[in-house]
């Protein structure tokens, strides 16, 4: 299994292409299906599910301009699978196209060290931070629009701005005393 770059194909016009990635796939098909719907602009293509992706269609594989993964408070296989599937991304895709999208946050069930680890993640590798409603179509229609301006920075497609710079402005920070759990 070969490493994910970034900037080994040329871009297509007026196209932006996004990996969603999903352990368990019960919110990413809601999530493609909104943020294709949503585009009218720009042609945007929902790639496959999860790293590794094979190696048989790699020529003729566009080029991923956002990597989200998708992680799911109330699994902890869910952050396992995201951690193991970082392996699989060149460094170069750190640059302002990874970004983390978080459901069940407000889940009182959900222990707050699952999003301290997550939080700590997205900060280790400068990457941005999303919360997201997965259970109401409102919910997953704000997530598609929030991906949406982040997928279309990534691809280029924004003037003057590029994927690197709004990471340094939405990336997510560890605050340093966030091992210390005293929310008085």
């Amino acid at each position: 299994m070969s490493l994910l770059k970034p900037f080994s194909k040329l871009p297509g016009l007026n196209t932006a292409n996004i990996l969603l990635v999903e352990n368990e796939e019960q919110f990413q098909q809601k999530l493609a299906d909104t943020v294709v719907l949503q585009e009218k602009t720009v042609n945007v293509n929902v790639l496959a599910r999860s790293l590794p992706l094979p190696m048989e269609n790699e020529e003729s594989r566009p080029r991923i301009d956002l990597v989200v993964f998708i992680i799911h408070l109330t699994s902890e296989l869910s952050f396992q699978s995201a951690e193991t599937s970082l392996n699989y991304l060149d460094p170069g895709y750190f640059q302002g196209k990874v970004c983390f999208l978080v459901t069940s946050a407000r889940n009182v069930s959900v222990p707050p060290e699952r999003l301290v680890s997550v939080r700590k993640l997205a900060a280790s590798f400068h990457c941005p931070l999303l919360c997201a409603e997965d259970q109401t179509p409102e919910g997953v229609t704000t997530a598609a629009h929030r991906l949406l301006a982040i997928l279309k920075v990534a691809a280029g497609l924004v003037p003057m701005a590029t994927g690197l710079y709004l990471s340094t402005l939405t990336r997510c920070t560890v605050p340093s005393d966030i091992d210390q759990q005293n929310f008085e």
